[in-house]
């Protein structure tokens, strides 16, 4: 993902020079022709001179086609270390400008960060779990960013702290924890930790007898650890040293060298990733190499006894997911159905022509995801677009949980042990705060383990949520999510936030936000967009929004956007929209696609330079994405499908909405030049004079800000340029 357009002036003026005179109110009303009792203003340019980035010629040719890009040079030659002085100027200077729009602006910034800390608990704590003779919970204390976590012996009820992530993260600007693992014998702890937000891990061991730290240090862990069944082993994804490719599933005997290691699994195909598991009963790893819809799985026993047996090859061509109870292992895969069968085979011979089908995929039940328990499987499944949660029996007599509401969000939580009675779900809505409920299975109900609690209070009958459909362009019907307080007026007299993501079949869920709350009580209508690319309505429609079908996500988001007007939600031009990642590419798109529809854009960390990305087959990330995306290196009509609809490349003079660009410099997932890039050519290209502003986390990855007030304080400042955006400066 790549960037364009600053070193000019940085060469030619002191860009960082007059920060602070921004002027007061930069808003400039041009009425739109779709309404007219809404007056649609545009959030305009700062009155210092915006970063220009100097542009060079370079051109490669694919298929016969000549492909340039003047700001190409903003990859660093030495990536993924990023020390080219150009580039840090550039990118200094880009967040120079994003600070000098701020500066004006901190009374509302910091309004908005005091509205999300006081619906936020201080003290909150999870609700406890048992596992291995302990009770374990987690809690924040006042004022800390980080989780401490603690555990409590049953047999004693003494209870000691064993991991403060606040003291790992002291020193340290950015922290992360990458999981962690507790011997079998209660002994030992193994928890990864990185620093800098480029997703490579240091896995360290402790001694919780004596408080100390074993000479063991594993670098270039994918994520955390886990302990073999014996305790003196632990298994996890090792990184190449270089790229963020992982190429083994390691083994490391405690108390020896690293180098020592022995490989449990390799891959020789950078389009494949690694990963790997354990079974609800703990009696086997579920090692896995996936590439896109294409799963290879093995199991092989915790206690290493033997090597890997293969359940599904690569040739095989689906996917799967796999667990383990009572001499079975039980699986889900869409070898038969894409939205998924229940199959189970004997863990003595579990080839593929010995699996028995328990539920046979169909069109309305979409399984996705299952957990084995001693006595029953709980299921999580999706129908007609709303979550569902089944308990089957091992005789085949099934239940499904009743939710308290039409429209909702439901998932399996964490159920720590093998052998209960219960079945743990997160729960919420859009007016729900997030909620931890048991469903007792002897009793056939759902028991309240724990409630967001909001301490500057909220009222969940002053908020109204729906579930519209929206017809595209094609015929489709795409659901729409929507919440607002009581009292917005359908009359498109109010504004409107549209979000959405539409990717890797993952499905952005109708849940509850406290920093939601500051739009919905400054009179916006929230929704989100659940497109094709997303597997909201079943598999087939995460299909239908991939490849050569990428475009219909796009088509989908707009054409949500003039229903919401069609219907009088909103008027065109008072929409403001936002998206992350694969969301960001969805927001590029959109603004290329239909400008006029947007009051102001947020694209964070986007993916807009598609073309130029899966070109690169040096990035770790790119091989295993062209099953998502396509192969434009050997494909030519994959090219051309992608060069028409890259955001990057499809940037044209014309005026654009206001927009703020966000990114992060050791980001392995949609690298730090794209958005650079993004905004650099969006400055050359531009015709009209509304703000373009972009803040790159200079410390930190894909995921921005750690701590859970660093991450509020990156949302207050996006709230910020959106309300900013509609005239909103309270």
């Amino acid at each position: 993902m790549r960037i364009s357009s600053i070193l000019a002036a940085l060469i030619s003026v002191g860009i960082l020079s007059a920060c602070s005179n921004v002027k007061e109110e930069n808003m400039e009303s041009k009425k739109q022709p779709q309404s007219e009792e809404v007056d649609i203003s545009r959030l305009k340019q700062l009155d210092i001179p915006a970063p220009v980035a100097k542009k060079i010629d370079h051109s490669r040719e694919y298929h016969g086609k000549a492909l340039w890009d003047s700001y190409y040079w903003l990859k660093d030659s030495g990536y993924p270390e990023v020390d080219d002085k150009p580039i840090i100027d550039y990118l200094t200077a880009e967040n120079a400008y994003f600070d000098a729009f701020l500066e004006p602006n901190k009374t509302l910034t910091d309004t908005l960060f005091e509205e999300f800390k006081g619906r936020t608990n201080e003290e909150e704590t999870s609700v406890p779990w048992i596992y291995n003779g302990y009770e374990y919970k987690w809690y924040y204390k006042e004022g800390e960013e980080y989780r401490t976590r603690s555990r409590k012996n049953l047999e004693t009820g003494e209870e000691t702290v064993f991991l403060s992530e606040t003291e790992l993260a002291e020193g340290h600007e950015y922290f992360s924890l990458g999981g962690y693992d507790i011997s079998p014998d209660n002994r030992y702890l193994t928890y990864a930790v990185n620093t800098d937000g480029s997703e490579r891990y240091q896995v360290f061991i402790k001694d919780m007898q004596t408080g100390e730290m074993l000479p063991d240090v594993l670098e270039d862990a994918r994520s955390g650890a886990s302990f073999s069944a014996d305790g003196k082993s632990l298994v996890y994804v090792k990184l190449d040293p270089v790229r963020w490719v992982a190429k083994t599933i390691n083994v490391h005997k405690i108390g020896t060298e690293q180098s020592a290691d022995t490989v449990l699994l390799a891959e020789q195909d950078d389009g494949f990733f690694l990963g790997f598991g354990s079974t609800s009963d703990e009696k086997y790893f579920v090692l896995g190499s996936s590439q896109g819809e294409i799963q290879e799985s093995y199991v092989v026993p915790t206690d290493l006894s033997s090597k890997p047996v293969m359940l599904v090859s690569r040739e095989q061509g689906f996917s799967n997911t796999i667990d383990h109870a009572n001499g079975h292992f039980y699986i889900r895969a869409n070898d038969s159905h894409k939205n998924f069968r229940l199959a189970r085979v004997s863990n003595s011979d579990p080839s593929y022509d010995k699996w028995e089908t328990l539920i046979q995929g169909s069109d309305e039940f979409y399984l996705l995801g299952l957990q084995t328990f001693k006595d029953f499987i709980a299921l999580q499944a999706r129908e007609n677009g709303i979550d569902q949660i089944r308990i089957r029996q091992y005789d085949g007599a099934f239940e499904d949980v009743v939710f308290p509401e039409p429209v909702y969000a439901a998932s399996l939580g964490y159920n720590s042990e093998f052998d209960q009675n219960f079945i743990r779900i997160d729960y919420e809505s859009m007016v729900t705060p997030e909620t931890v409920f048991d469903y007792d299975l002897t009793e056939k109900k759902l028991v309240t383990r724990k409630v967001q609690k909001i301490p500057s209070g909220y009222d969940k009958s002053q908020y109204i949520t729906e579930r519209k459909m929206a017809p595209a362009r094609d015929g489709a019907m795409v659901p729409v999510s929507i919440v607002y307080k009581k009292g917005f007026k359908k009359d498109a007299s109010q504004p409107l936030f549209l979000y959405g993501y539409g990717a890797y079949g993952y499905s952005v869920p109708p849940g509850f936000s406290t920093m939601r709350l500051s739009l919905l009580d400054r009179g916006f209508a929230y929704a989100i967009a659940h497109v094709r690319g997303s597997d909201m309505m079943g598999y087939q429609w995460y299909l239908d929004g991939k490849l050569k079908k990428r475009t219909n996500t796009f088509n989908d988001f707009v054409d949500v956007a003039n229903y919401l007007v069609d219907e009088k939600y909103v008027t065109a031009g008072n929409i403001s929209t936002a998206g992350r990642s694969a969301g960001g590419e969805l927001m590029g798109a959109a603004v290329i696609q239909a400008p006029e529809l947007w009051r102001s854009v947020t694209l964070g960390v986007p993916f807009v330079d598609v073309l130029n990305t899966m070109l690169d087959a040096s990035l770790p990330l790119t091989p295993p994405e062209w099953k998502e995306w396509g192969n434009p290196l050997e494909d030519p009509e994959a090219y051309d499908l992608l060069l028409s609809y890259s955001p990057y490349d499809n940037i044209e003079e014309r005026e654009y909405p206001p927009m703020l660009v966000s990114g992060g410099i050791n980001d392995p997932r949609v690298t730090y030049w794209e958005p650079a890039k993004w905004t650099a050519k969006m400055r050359e290209f531009k015709t009209d004079d509304n703000l373009l502003i972009m803040r790159i986390n200079m410390g930190a990855g894909h995921f921005a800000n750690s701590g859970r007030y660093g991450r509020l304080r990156d949302y207050a400042e996006e709230y910020t340029f959106t309300l900013k955006a509609h005239g909103i400066t309270q």
